[in-house]
């Protein structure tokens, strides 16, 4: 189940060093447009102090945390919708992901050279919509030349039921504004507009990348961001990438906690930008604890135990009988399996059960 977020950004706005620090795969982060050109894919851990505490009561041989996969994407120009810079390469590695990272700049740099001059995020945010939103709107035409004949002629329903939805999705795209701002009421508008993998109707995070001064509250530049995308129910993250690749060299954590401190953040914001695009990919983390290994495992919210199972092995899912759960509170609480048990707060479900996160599962089944 590799779920993938894609880090994007104009050149030059510290992608690639925020890449490292979330993967430590070291990107070259040089100074000069199109660094990236592959994809570099970092398979990173997804910090979660409820596996730390469940490790402490049962001091298992092994901790095994789950992992996202985040995909650091070449800078992008304008024109790229139109094969600009390495346009048509940028749009492909963005279409192969799940969610998308932004990163803006909101930092002055002498230094670092801004491809347009200035620093202006709001600017540089709209440069990477309107390259997106022209892909998509190509994408939309010509679907919609495909079905518009049998949608208007024939009796085909799906091609009714698919026109409907691309005219929508075009209307919005010809106000310059992004597929995920159009909600569908119905199921079957929701699966047919989910099948056009829009480019710009995947979930999206922005990245504020500021200086060390501004990384506890942010500036100037954070706030036109703020407001430029208060309409698009977006998550927007402050982050300082510099910063980031200081705390990412101390070695142990003591060392990387007393540098937080210091500057007055609780947690990194490389932590907090794992956790988010965790969120925005809609995943969730159930466990699986005993003395050889307690081990975090993702699923997708809203699945039920079976599915859950299944990420553990295909025949668990199979095979599935019942499934032991124990609640994270619980478990704390008690402080053992035994001794959850004994307060009989362990509670037996069946195939109808939705997971909920943070949920300890124990799996019967038989093949």
């Amino acid at each position: 189940m590799a779920l993938q977020c894609g880090i994007v950004g104009l050149p030059n706005v510290r992608k690639s060093t925020l890449f490292n620090c979330l993967s430590n795969a070291k990107a070259q982060s040089a100074n000069f447009p199109f660094c990236t050109i592959e994809p570099n894919v970092g398979v990173i851990t997804v910090p979660d102090e409820r596996l730390n505490k469940l490790a402490e009561l049962i001091n298992p041989q092994r901790i095994v945390p789950t992992t996202v996969e985040i995909v650091d994407i070449a800078g992008l120009v304008k024109g790229a919708s139109k094969g600009e810079g390495l346009g048509n390469k940028f749009l492909a590695n963005i279409r192969e992901t799940d969610a998308i990272i932004h990163v803006l700049r909101c930092f002055d740099d002498d230094n670092i050279t801004h491809v347009d001059g200035s620093v202006d995020p709001v600017r540089d945010k709209e440069i990477i919509d309107y390259e997106l939103q022209l892909k998509d709107l190509e994408t939309v035409e010509a679907r919609i030349a495909k079905v518009q004949k049998q949608a208007q002629t024939g009796g085909d329903k799906n091609a009714k039921l698919a026109y409907g939805v691309l005219t929508r999705v075009k209307e919005v795209l010809d106000q310059g504004k992004s597929a995920r701002t159009v909600e569908f009421e119905s199921k079957d508008e929701q699966k047919c507009f989910r099948e056009l993998f829009l480019l710009t109707a995947k979930p999206v995070l922005y990245v504020c990348n500021v200086d060390e001064a501004s990384a506890v509250n942010g500036n100037k530049y954070v706030e036109q961001v703020r407001e430029a995308v208060k309409d698009e129910g977006a998550e927007i993250l402050i982050l300082a990438a510099r910063t980031e690749s200081e705390i990412a060299e101390f070695e142990t954590y003591e060392e990387r906690q007393m540098f937080l401190s210091e500057i007055g953040l609780e947690e990194s914001g490389v932590a907090r930008l794992i956790k988010s695009a965790y969120a925005l990919l809609r995943l969730k983390t159930y466990f699986t604890a005993g003395v050889q290994e307690v081990r975090a495992w993702t699923f997708h919210d809203g699945w039920k135990a079976p599915q859950c199972a299944g990420v553990i092995h295909t025949d668990f899912e199979k095979g599935f009988i019942r499934a032991e759960v124990i609640k994270y509170d619980d478990y704390i609480h008690y402080g053992s399996e035994a001794a959850v048990r004994e307060a009989g707060k362990m509670g037996v479900e069946g195939k109808e059960y939705v997971v909920q996160d943070g949920d300890i599962m124990h799996f019967r089944f038989n093949v």
